[in-house]
This record gives C-alpha cells, sequence and structure tokens, in this order.
C-alpha cells in the first residue's frame, strides 16, 4: 500500500537486490548499530559498499533511482570530498520512511585498505553479500595502538593540566555558556577519554559516545551526572570534582599500565 510506511526490511531487501544486481559492486554489509546488534526502531541504516574504484558515482546513481521507486527523497546529504575517511557518503531521508530512518550510506573503492572493519572498534558487520571476500575484519594492530595509547596519556597529561584552567576563568567571571563550552570540551571530554584508556583502551576515540555501552555501569551514572549541570555553582563543583577524577585516573594508568583486550570477543 502506498500509503503505508516504509520499514528498515522493506530498505534493507530492496537496496541489497539493487547493490547485488551491479556488477562493479563486489559486496555490501550493514555497520553501526546492526553490527553490535543493538538496532532499534531508532536506527538508521548504517550501509558500507565496495565498488570498483571508476564505478562510484554509479552505486550512487542506482540507490537512488531504487529510493525513488520506494518513496520521494525528501533530504540528501552528501559529505564533501576529500571526506575525513577517505570514502564517498551520503545520507537519505525518505518522505515515507520515520525521520530516524535515515540511509547512511557509505562507498568504498575496492583499493581502498582502512574499510572500517577492525571487530573491536566497528562491531561484527552484517553481510548482505560478498563475493569477493572484501568482508573480512582485519586483526586490530595492538603494538601501533598500544604505542599511541602511551603517547595519547602524554599529550592528554598535559594538555589537561594546561587548559583546565580555561572553564574555572569563564567561572571566576560569572561567564556561564564561556565556563560550559570549556567544561564539556577540555574537562569532561579528556576525562572520559582517559577513563576509556583505562577500562577499553580500544575505543579511545570514541569520546562521549557509547559511554553507557563500553564503560562500567558505575563509572557511568558518575559521568552522566557530571555532564548536566543546572547553573555555575554546579558547574564550579562539578568541574573541580571532574578535575580531581581526572588526575586519580591518571595516577592509577601510570601505575596500572595500559592493558588491551587478547582478542576481539
Amino acid at each position: 500500500m502506498k500509503d503505508q510506511p516504509i520499514t528498515r526490511a522493506d530498505l534493507l531487501a530492496a537496496l541489497t537486490q539493487v547493490l547485488e544486481e551491479q556488477p562493479f559492486i563486489f559486496a555490501a554489509w550493514e555497520a553501526g548499530s546492526a553490527a553490535f546488534g543493538r538496532a532499534d526502531q531508532w536506527s538508521d541504516i548504517d550501509l558500507m559498499v565496495d565498488v570498483a574504484d571508476d564505478h562510484v558515482d554509479a552505486v550512487f546513481q542506482a540507490v537512488e533511482q531504487r529510493l525513488n521507486s520506494l518513496s520521494p527523497i525528501n533530504l540528501i546529504y552528501e559529505i564533501p570530498q576529500p571526506a575525513w575517511h577517505g570514502h564517498h557518503q551520503k545520507f537519505y531521508r525518505l518522505e515515507r520512511a520515520s525521520e530516524f530512518l535515515l540511509i547512511d550510506l557509505a562507498v568504498m573503492k575496492h583499493s581502498s585498505t582502512d574499510k572500517f572493519l577492525e571487530i573491536e572498534l566497528h562491531g561484527e558487520p552484517r553481510i548482505l553479500f560478498d563475493r569477493a571476500g572484501v568482508v573480512a575484519p582485519p586483526p586490530l594492530d595492538r603494538e601501533a595502538l598500544a604505542a599511541n595509547l602511551v603517547a595519547r596519556v602524554d599529550t592528554l597529561a598535559t594538555t589537561f593540566d594546561l587548559f583546565r584552567i580555561l572553564a574555572r576563568k569563564e567561572i571566576n567571571r560569572g561567564n556561564a555558556l564561556d565556563a560550559l563550552v570549556y567544561y564539556q570540551n577540555f574537562t569532561l571530554r579528556p576525562l572520559v577519554e582517559l577513563l576509556r584508556i583505562k577500562h577499553i583502551p580500544e575505543r579511545y576515540q570514541f569520546s562521549l559516545r557509547y559511554v553507557n555501552i563500553d564503560l562500567p555501569a558505575k563509572i557511568y551514572t558518575r559521568i552522566e551526572r557530571l555532564a548536566f549541570v543546572s547553573n555555575l555553582n554546579d558547574l564550579d563543583q562539578k568541574h573541580q570534582e571532574a578535575v580531581e577524577w581526572f588526575f586519580e585516573v591518571l595516577d592509577e594508568v601510570r601505575e596500572q599500565g595500559i592493558s588491551l583486550s587478547t582478542s576481539g570477543d
């Protein structure tokens, strides 16, 4: 029925069919929440496509033609090139689908060596089809990661100690909004990064995203409490607590070292 909303299953079936019909597409898989088994009614579709290097535009053309046969596309956004991740990416919102059911389409040239497949970082890819053995998660380079983490801890120790006064300066001036911004960027975020390095170092770069999943519940609850402030006095107290907590964790990390997991399990 034309007036019925399009479901996630409808979209995945249609997209899988049109992608598999294109001989220049080698593989397609879902990433994001689906790769972690957490897709729900608010999840978008994170679709990854591996394609012959000279057929990137053809993938978007085929997808857009198929989507238009299902529903008018009422919004498209393309990540400007060169994108930070080195791939081509567009977002689509359909008139007949939930506003949450965006399609996040990343098209990766077959020659690309980084397809975001490390399980520790990106979850277990949900393969739609793979006719060239593309979707083979590589082992995480633990030696390189360990070296990066040691350097990162040193950087955090220096920059946190240097810039933690920015929030304090604006608190003293009574500039609540400036103080809040500095608190979030130069106190809370580095604190969370250091906590990640201690508890889940493989995902240290995910900032405040997935903290409720990645970190122990007790730590998440404390971060959540520190993240929400009611007024300047509350911010003053929470900034001081966050600063003290950072240096406590820093001492622990330096004393205990950084422990990487031994597998992608």
